[in-house]
């Protein structure tokens, strides 16, 4: 019997300290791979944001040699004679660019980092229903990011095809190369199997985990918006990811193995027919494509706007303003997403009874994304604001991801895409949403959580110090390319449309329809980039010193909040919860009147008795 206790306290010990690379590396923790993904999603957005920076230079400055460059043998082989960037290295900087900004900088961090991290302390559960599942999930991604940054260190270079990676360009690009396999074209598309595959696993594991684990009391209308968001968008994943999973492995076949899912009869390369079956379709991989590709626009602004829905009735001190009507907006959010796809491809010349249907529901869907501002932007009247720094970046959200949206409406109507597809305007529209809009409210989200994690508060002076740049940079940067998109400047000129200089004066400019009065404002827009990078040297100070030098927090709940994740120990332990979590009320009851104090905890019981709702959720 003293035997059998023996070996139980050591099998104890050893349970209560995993060696490190249990607790740190292969953890199945949902709070540790959380602070993975979030870690390596941030270091992915530098990357991203630095191949950008160069393509501002090239923009900017074309005939000018790109400093620093050409000292990296890496860039050296693809810059030409004088370090100038050339159309081949542009192409990859600009398929890289979006690829890395968007599926492994934003994704991850919005869904990945935020999602893990806080969904299950929200819901009162212990952990991810499928802790295995979603340790996979991380290593998945992670895989397909190295293949992804591997793929620039090939004899090919990265891929080159653009963001989108359109056939039949993407499946002949680089055949050239001995073996298709080492060549960026490829390696693109088996990383993003691997990237795909991360974010189904993810998916499952949120849906079944706030369907299954929400502690007692957690009814459906007492989540938090945050959680409803989460599972929405992990709907949107499980649903609209296996399109392009499937898009990505056909078009690896037509490339390496001489099938003809995309590839069409008679095509043309340099001139030779090219010895393929033909008889694909190229708009085929356009439809999968952007059957994911709208979808993923709310896969990045959900997680956002539910980032921004928890910090701004905490620092106003009110409730959020129609939470209800903000869950059945992202609901059908959620469902418009699925049926506008198409109005991304008006160029393909579509009848004008499809061109009319997806005119009406893009319109359409901009109803759900007006009550989900509206309401937010509500929910500051009347309150006492605390500007802290998240609530600084919450609010900025607010008409950024408005401009985005505003821009965005011109778009739907085919007339006028005809004339903005591809300009620098689309550029702008996007970026206004996912740049100044997704970025701003992650940016928050990160100095919100962030006493939570380290027991620690980011610092205020350095905050504003990445705040107030940020913002004036940001506008720097993308308000310029509607005025340059309505002029007619194409977002992939190498030279930001300097080539077209020599052409002011004769008929050819007006046929094209450039006003070349705006080129100057690509310098504008560069030198709002660079100066964008500096800001965020506060940051990344502010993140790596705050852990160990910032103002400790004085209790579990520094920012009197509500929700049940700051009913946790901080950081909160292995099963979060030192005691089984009860939620007895809603959960943004700031201000209540009668109350004793301005915020009432949703972990607090009702002193009226209350009954808890019918409702029972499976607990865990």
């Amino acid at each position: 019997m003293s035997s059998h206790a023996s070996h139980a306290e050591d099998h104890g010990d050893h349970h209560h300290d995993p060696p490190f690379w249990k607790k740190y590396v292969f953890t199945t923790d949902h709070k540790v791979i959380g602070i993975q993904y979030g870690i390596v999603s941030l270091l992915f957005l530098a990357v991203g944001f630095f191949l950008m920076m160069i393509m501002r230079w090239s923009i900017a400055y074309p005939d000018r040699p790109i400093p620093f460059l050409s000292s990296m043998p890496w860039f050296d082989s693809w810059l030409d004679n004088e370090a100038r960037v050339g159309g081949d290295l542009y192409n990859m900087l600009g398929a890289m660019h979006g690829t890395i900004m968007i599926f492994l900088g934003v994704v991850p961090l919005a869904f990945g980092a935020f999602g893990n991290y806080v969904t299950p302390l929200q819901i009162g559960a212990p952990d991810m229903a499928f802790p295995r599942v979603n340790m996979a999930s991380f290593w998945s991604f992670f895989i397909g990011g190295v293949m992804m940054l591997a793929s620039f260190f090939m004899p090919s270079g990265a891929a080159k095809a653009g963001w989108t990676n359109y056939s039949p360009i993407a499946t002949i690009t680089d055949t050239h190369f001995l073996s298709l396999l080492w060549t960026g074209g490829t390696q693109w598309l088996l990383a993003m199997v691997f990237l795909i595959t991360s974010s189904l696993l993810g998916a499952v594991n949120f849906i079944t985990t706030i369907i299954n684990l929400r502690c007692k009391g957690m009814s459906w209308m007492r989540m938090p918006f945050f959680v409803w968001a989460m599972l929405v968008t992990g709907f949107l994943l499980l649903l609209a990811f296996p399109p392009l999973e499937v898009a990505a492995i056909m078009q690896l076949l037509d490339r390496t193995t001489g099938t003809s899912f995309f590839i069409p009869t008679g095509l043309n390369v340099n001139g030779m027919p090219m010895d393929a079956a033909g008889g694909g379709s190229p708009l085929l991989y356009q439809h999968l494509f952007w059957f994911l590709g709208h979808p993923e626009v709310y896969v990045l602004i959900l997680p956002a706007i539910a980032i921004v829905a928890e910090i701004i009735p905490n620092n106003t001190r009110r409730p959020l303003w129609g939470h209800h009507t903000m869950v059945y907006s992202a609901m059908v959010l959620g469902f418009f997403s699925f049926i506008v796809w198409a109005h991304h491809m008006y160029m393909t010349g579509m009848g004008a009874g499809v061109t009319t249907f997806f005119q009406t529901v893009t319109v359409l869907i901009s109803v759900p994304s007006v009550i989900l501002i509206t309401s937010l932007m509500i929910s500051l009247w009347g309150g006492s604001i605390r500007f802290n720094t998240p609530m600084l970046f919450a609010t900025a959200f607010l008409p950024m991801f408005g401009i985005g949206g505003l821009t965005g409406l011109p778009l739907a109507f085919s007339e006028l895409d005809l004339h903005l597809h591809d300009t620098y305007y689309v550029i702008g529209h996007f970026h206004y949403v996912v740049a100044p809009g997704s970025l701003f409210a992650l940016f928050a989200g990160v100095y919100y959580w962030y006493p939570k994690h380290t027991g620690r508060y980011m610092n205020e002076t350095l905050g504003h110090l990445h705040f107030w740049p940020s913002l004036i940079c940001m506008n720097g940067i993308f308000a310029p390319m509607f005025l340059q998109g309505m002029a007619g400047f194409h977002r992939r000129a190498v030279d930001g449309g300097a080539a077209y200089e020599q052409l002011s004066h004769t008929p050819a400019l007006q046929w094209l329809g450039l006003d070349m009065s705006m080129i100057d404002l690509n310098i504008v827009t560069s030198a709002s980039a660079w100066i964008m990078a500096i800001a965020q040297v506060p940051f990344v100070i502010n993140f790596f010193w705050s852990a160990r030098m910032g103002k400790k927090v004085t209790s579990d709940n520094p920012w009197q909040a509500t929700t049940l994740e700051w009913a946790t120990p901080t950081p909160p332990p292995h099963g979060n919860f030192l005691t089984e979590p009860v939620a007895c009320r809603d959960p943004y009851e700031y201000s209540v009147p009668g109350a004793d104090t301005d915020f009432t905890p949703q972990w607090e019981p009702d002193p009226s008795g209350t009954p808890e709702p019918e409702e029972s959720p499976v607990h865990h």
